[in-house]
């Protein structure tokens, strides 16, 4: 996938080098009113690049300084179940690393499988395992981009969960931890497939994050990585699920996810 005019378009863009890049997912859009100096650019405006079609993506890629930090934020995320290829849902660790990113934040709305999680709980992905029934490090390999064979064995950097939990420590921001699912979706699971899930050793589950981790991995980057969780699988407990009602509960916890990345920015 050549991402030559991607990369010299944005990079015209730039006022800045920054280091740190974040992706956010469903409804948590609410930290992009936090950046300030900042330059919007929408999606569909970008050359070589896919827009998002999911309601509470808003689609922008974003400029600007957070807590006086120089960052990227991609407002809005590609998915494997829009029918995109995993080389296209991974296309913006691509582009970011070309841009001199070197940690990457993540954050995603997932159904809560631990029992001790509640609904509106940030939960720490320490751990995740891939349910896609795919990859996107299939076929072959760019030597310049990354090993063949990446190591996962600490898939979410120790350092950086460290930094999260003292901080929500001081801000008063109680915080979970947890092994993350990816799966295809669309559909939300099946009692029984929740209950699998945890079984497996999964806390959590939803339909990202998993291949742009990976991704960001293969390229050498540092990842963090937050799910909200906006609706519970706990065995005896299956609720109905909506994505209205994902999108609301999201916005509602939104703000304490926005306070813990704003406030982690100077440490990173």
């Amino acid at each position: 996938m050549n991402i030559d005019k991607t990369v010299k378009y944005l990079k015209e863009k730039m006022t800045n080098r920054p280091k740190i890049a974040i992706i956010l997912g469903s409804g948590l859009g609410g930290l992009v009113d936090k950046i300030k100096e900042r330059i919007e650019i929408p999606y569909r405006e970008i050359p070589d690049f896919i827009v998002s079609t999911v309601k509470g993506h808003k689609g922008t890629w974003i400029f600007g300084k957070l807590n006086n930090v120089d960052v990227i934020v991609l407002n809005g995320r590609f998915h494997y179940y829009e029918g995109y290829s995993m080389k296209e849902v991974t296309l913006p660790i691509q582009i970011l690393k070309e841009l001199g990113i070197e940690k990457i934040i993540l954050s995603n709305a997932a159904g809560g499988m631990n029992p001790t999680f509640k609904i509106g709980d940030i939960m720490i992905i320490n751990d995740h395992i891939n349910f896609f029934g795919n990859n996107p490090l299939l076929g072959p390999n760019e030597d310049n981009e990354g090993p063949r064979f990446p190591d996962m064995s600490e898939a979410y950097s120790k350092k950086l969960i460290k930094i999260a939990l003292e901080t929500g420590k001081k801000i008063n921001i109680h915080l979970q931890q947890g092994v993350y699912m990816g799966v295809t979706g669309p559909c939300f699971e099946t009692p029984a497939e929740y209950r699998m899930f945890h079984y497996m050793g999964a806390d959590a589950v939803g339909m990202s994050t998993v291949p742009e981790t990976i991704a960001a991995k293969h390229r050498g980057m540092e990842v963090f990585a937050l799910s909200v969780i906006t609706d519970l699988g706990i065995i005896g407990k299956v609720e109905k699920a909506s994505h209205e009602e994902v999108l609301k509960e999201a916005a509602a916890a939104g703000p304490k996810m926005v306070q813990l990345v704003y406030e982690m920015m100077p440490q990173l």
